[in-house]
């Protein structure tokens, strides 16, 4: 019999960390699927690296987020037991890899916001998630590097690879205004010091999209309509494909372990 879903106390505390491990868990998880497939061996190790690291990140705030919730629910049940509408990603981590410059600006849209989150965040009055992010902005900061290089790369590249890699930036570009959004579940957190809020990253963040853009000779799209719903469940019908492979191990296996 398959393993049921589990039930969630999506308390304002546990709710915040369990967003921020989706984005993690699913980010990394569509940059594992490019495993043996990169352009180049030394491209798919870096790209395994990276999914790892954020791998580590949802690991670490699954627990914190099990241990706060204090339910019996533990990181492989966040993981591998709540259905669809239970996880509270960012709609831009699930979109699909794509060709390798709609990785690369995914990557790169997500890396540029997440750095300049996770060096915030350090400064959080809950010890747990200072530490989380000190470990996590070391990670963010290679990762943005990496994908940024990238960005000049292919932009400044061939014709095919600018036209791509613009292609990429016009389709994701209506998914980057969510990792600003502020809901009332996370007022409390911001107002009590725990959290960030993630709307006063967003000059900066724009500034660093916008220096490593013109160096790499793309542009931003003019359209100023973003995309919301991930963060309350709404998701795209990409993510139930992507959860559909994720758990269906634990699924079928109910405590399965190696």
């Amino acid at each position: 019999m398959a393993a049921a879903s589990i039930q969630v106390s999506e308390t304002p505390l546990v709710l915040y960390t369990l967003r921020r491990a989706d984005d993690a868990l699913i980010l990394g998880h569509r940059l594992s699927e490019w495993c043996g497939h990169a352009p180049m061996l030394e491209e798919d190790m870096a790209l395994a690296n990276i999914a790892l690291d954020l791998l580590g990140q949802a690991r670490e705030l699954y627990s914190y987020a099990a241990k706060v919730e204090g339910k019996g629910n533990d990181e492989d049940k966040f993981a591998y037991l709540r259905d669809v509408r239970q996880y509270r990603n960012l709609l831009l981590a699930e979109q699909p890899n794509g060709d390798f410059a709609r990785t690369l600006v995914r990557q790169f849209f997500y890396s540029a916001f997440a750095d300049l989150y996770w060096r915030a965040m350090m400064a959080s009055v809950d010890p747990t998630l200072a530490a989380i992010a000190a470990k996590s902005e070391k990670e963010s900061a290679y990762h943005l590097r990496h994908s940024s290089e990238w960005m000049v790369r292919l932009g400044d590249g061939t014709e095919e690879s600018h036209r791509r890699t613009q292609a990429a930036i016009d389709d994701l570009w209506a998914f980057t205004g969510e990792m600003f959004a502020v809901d009332d579940s996370e007022r409390g957190p911001i107002e009590a010091g725990i959290a960030v809020d993630p709307a006063g990253l967003r000059a900066r963040w724009l500034k660093t999209v916008s220096d490593v853009l013109t160096e790499a000779t793309l542009a931003i799209p003019k359209n100023d309509w973003m995309q919301e719903g991930g963060r309350s469940g709404r998701h795209s019908e990409h993510l139930g494909h992507l959860l559909s492979e994720l758990q269906s191990m634990q699924r079928t296996f109910p405590g399965a372990t190696w």
